[in-house]
């Protein structure tokens, strides 16, 4: 607005904005005054209220909390020549106790430096509308992030751990042809039931996820650690039999965490597959579980004597997708990126500690949540 434009045109211009329901402030302050137009006090439910304006932060003082700080940056910012228009959205608190967005637009229309005073005119505009169907539109797209997410997840789940049992059956195939005796294809058929088991269980945890997938959170269960790990390590058994290594389950028998059945089998399997799989050249594998329980959460860890990894370089690609750190010709560095991501799928997180030739450690942070 043009400081020459004349009474007549200012108050045409007041009164187009009033039609749209665009507010007019004006602030004073050499008479230490501010005006509000009548749109602009209906915004807050105060439009019959000719007080209202009298005190100069009538306006200022409902602002919401969280949004004063940044409220009074931008209003400054102008006032000190760091932007040409001062521009802000910030909540309002209305009389009904309800808050509203608004856009606050203004601008000194006299040389403030010169004069010794701020004679300041702005607009509101009420957008509360437009910020709820952004909140929407954000919360669609997150939803459907997650969802994406989901189905990507799912998908590794399968190939990942399905390739483990693919590869369980294939050796046992061959060691059952190159048995001698009887006894030993026995054995070996006990094996193959065994892994065919798990197979079967680890087919209905998939098929859970699968099946609760239109449900608003994965369905999770109370489940005994110290069990499910045993259980978990049966289906590996062949490489902890190849490998030599020892694995220690020091988890308290008679501890419980809610957690999907096939995340926390994948999470499991995914690590302890690992730490024999960058096991130390000159020593067998040592594997120990470990717990440590809080009001709210449990950390499982899972430590091994491998390789270790160094932190330093790798520290921050630790997690990333197809990121190796070892030259093994069967890595394929999916493993770490979907543990994590199962990990965080219920709000949990997974540290990493870990020494070159000495070994590494997981924590796995898993908030102890009631299964519904």
């Amino acid at each position: 607005m043009n400081l020459n434009t004349p009474k007549s045109s200012l108050k045409k211009f007041q009164t187009a904005l009033e039609i749209s329901k665009i507010g007019v402030w004006d602030f004073n302050e050499k008479k230490n005054k501010v005006f509000f137009s009548k749109s602009s006090k209906a915004i807050i439910g105060f439009e019959d209220d000719n007080t209202f304006g009298d005190n100069i932060d009538d306006w200022n003082d409902r602002v919401h909390p969280d949004d004063k700080k940044k409220y009074k940056k931008d209003f400054n910012n102008h006032i000190n020549g760091k932007t040409t228009f001062y521009i802000n959205k910030h909540r309002v608190l209305c009389k009904d106790e309800s808050y509203k967005w608004i856009l606050d637009k203004g601008q000194i229309i006299n040389d403030h430096i010169k004069d010794g005073y701020i004679h300041f005119i702005g607009t509101h505009t009420d957008i509360t509308e437009q910020e709820k169907n952004e909140v929407k539109v954000h919360n669609a797209l997150t939803i459907a992030t997650k969802q994406n997410n989901k189905l990507k997840n799912f998908a590794h789940i399968v190939t990942h751990n399905l390739k483990q049992y693919s590869g369980n059956f294939e050796s046992l195939l061959e060691f059952y042809d190159q048995a001698e005796t009887v006894l030993e294809k026995e054995e070996l058929i006990v094996h193959l039931k065994d892994v065919s088991t798990c197979l079967n269980r680890t087919i209905q945890n998939l098929n859970e996820i699968v099946s609760v997938q239109s449900k608003k959170e994965t369905d999770i269960q109370k489940l005994n650690i110290s069990t499910f790990i045993e259980e978990t390590l049966k289906l590996l058994d062949i490489i902890i039999i190849e490998s030599n290594a020892t694995i220690n389950n020091s988890i308290n028998p008679e501890l419980f965490v809610c957690y999907s059945p096939a995340y926390l089998e994948s999470i499991i399997q995914n690590l302890l597959t690992n730490a024999i799989k960058y096991k130390h050249p000159e020593r067998d594998p040592i594997i120990t579980f470990s717990t440590e329980l809080t009001k709210d959460k449990l950390i499982l860890s899972i430590k091994d004597n491998g390789l270790g990894i160094d932190l330093n370089k790798y520290g921050k690609d630790i997690f990333g997708l197809y990121r190796t750190f070892h030259h093994n010709e069967d890595a394929e560095g999916v493993g770490l990126y979907l543990t994590k991501n199962q990990v965080e799928a219920f709000g949990g997180e997974i540290t990493i500690e870990s020494e070159v030739n000495i070994g590494t450690k997981f924590n796995i942070i898993i908030p102890n949540k009631k299964p519904n």
